[in-house]
């Protein structure tokens, strides 16, 4: 296996780590409101306390992998969100909840733009979608294992118990990838030309690629920030992904709690009725990828990635406004797995575009977007906990969300993925 297909499958085990360790607690959700006495006001500002950190942090992670490399950076970031998925176990009120889940995020948020910046480096252009539609894929294999992890753990031990197992996996991916993982230099091209490549180029630029003699450390490239902050493509991306987050991030914290005390499914049926949407959500990701790189061989970037991102958002704004118009509890079920499928065509072409437009400041690209999307996952937690205590009603926020989900349509459209920010 070449090396850089051993480098993705370790990306699609930390994408599932990832969101093991980030829906255990939405899967949890009813019983730790229960023990701890929180209401869902309280229980919406647990959920974006770890939204706001991850959100924050999201740029000065991205930045760091790129100037340092992803070597150190992502064992360590793996290793601190680890430490802190343990302490959750041990919270014992709403504050020490909201401090441990606030510092859970500081270490997440390095996960999605230091796995671009890998990609970046070792995959080429007509590869970009695929690769990250592969990661993300895992991200919701992770959701969609995370109530088989947590259900019978907690039914077990009790969910505290499943905090510290949950821990103690992304201990042992951070070791391993600190072993394996060896961060390459830069071509002179500004890129990695890997395999069959390398024999194809003059010797002076053979020099500096990965494990040839004398490979030297990463280059600390600086920076653009004037020129990213000026750009109006970096906007539009960061608005779409803003509109877009808001939904999504419904999937990420309020959905189980949602379906369990909004549409009366109980624990057992729950594990089943989370896992589908997660896996909708994984066969979107690695369709979109394929898809958004197919279309844009055949007919440019601008159709592979604009063409695919827009339809898929509107297409799932409607569905979420059928699940929440049209009673029921299977109604629900499957509009919402639709939804959660059919919107993540566009994830891989989404953070395509942060390599599209950032080339070998790629990572601090996505990291910025990502904030955007966080801040907007932030706004959900709240606002959807806020809704259903002023109102009783479970169902308010899904129009909300489906608003949100055709406004990040609309943006999508605008941004030209041929006029590079860098």
């Amino acid at each position: 296996m070449k090396k850089k297909n051993i480098i993705l499958l370790m990306l699609v085990v930390l994408g599932m780590v990832t969101f093991l360790d980030r829906i255990n607690i939405s899967v949890a959700g009813s019983s730790i409101m229960e023990e701890l006495h929180l209401s869902p006001a309280q229980w919406g500002w647990v959920q974006s306390a770890f939204i706001l950190s991850y959100g924050l942090l999201q740029i000065p992670m991205g930045a760091l992998g790129d100037k340092f490399g992803h070597r150190k950076i992502l064992a360590a970031i793996v290793l601190w969100w680890s430490a802190f998925t343990a302490f959750t176990g041990m919270a014992g009120g709403l504050v020490s909840l909201l401090v441990i889940r606030f510092m859970f995020g500081v270490g997440e948020a390095g996960s999605s733009p230091c796995s671009t910046g890998v990609i970046s480096r070792w995959f080429e252009k007509d590869e970009v979608g695929k690769a990250q539609g592969y990661v993300w894929a895992a991200s919701r294999m992770g959701g969609a294992l995370t109530p088989f992890v947590v259900i019978p753990v907690m039914m077990w031990a009790g969910w505290r118990t499943a905090f510290y197992l949950l821990g103690a996996l992304g201990v042992l991916w951070a070791v391993v990838w600190f072993w394996f993982y060896k961060d390459p230099s830069r071509s002179i091209l500004g890129r990695l030309p890997l395999g069959d490549e390398r024999r194809r180029l003059p010797k002076q630029e053979g020099k500096n690629l990965p494990h040839s003699k004398g490979v030297s450390a990463p280059q600390k490239d600086s920076i653009p920030w004037g020129q990213l902050v000026k750009a109006p493509q970096l906007w539009l991306l960061c608005g779409m992904y803003f509109f877009y987050a808001f939904g999504s991030w419904f999937f990420f914290s309020w959905f189980p709690t949602f379906m369990e005390l909004g549409r009366g499914f109980d624990k057992a049926e729950l594990t089943y009725v989370v896992a589908v949407p997660f896996v909708m959500s994984m066969i979107g990701n690695i369709a979109g990828g394929h898809l958004t790189d197919r279309l844009s061989r055949r007919y440019g970037i601008k159709t592979g990635r604009k063409a695919l991102g827009s339809t898929s958002l509107a297409v799932s704004a409607v569905c979420m406004f059928l699940a929440a118009f049209i009673p029921g509890k299977m109604a629900v079920f499957l509009f919402l797995s639709l939804c959660f499928g059919i919107f993540d065509l566009m994830l891989p072409s989404a953070w395509a575009l942060c390599i599209d437009l950032g080339k070998q400041h790629a990572g601090t690209l996505s990291g910025a977007m990502n904030t955007a999307g966080n801040i907007g996952g932030f706004c959900c937690g709240i606002l959807f906990g806020e809704l259903v205590q002023q109102s009783g009603n479970y169902n308010l926020p899904l129009y909300l969300i489906a608003m949100m989900l055709i406004i990040s349509a609309v943006l999508f459209a605008f941004i030209n993925p041929e006029k590079k920010i860098v």
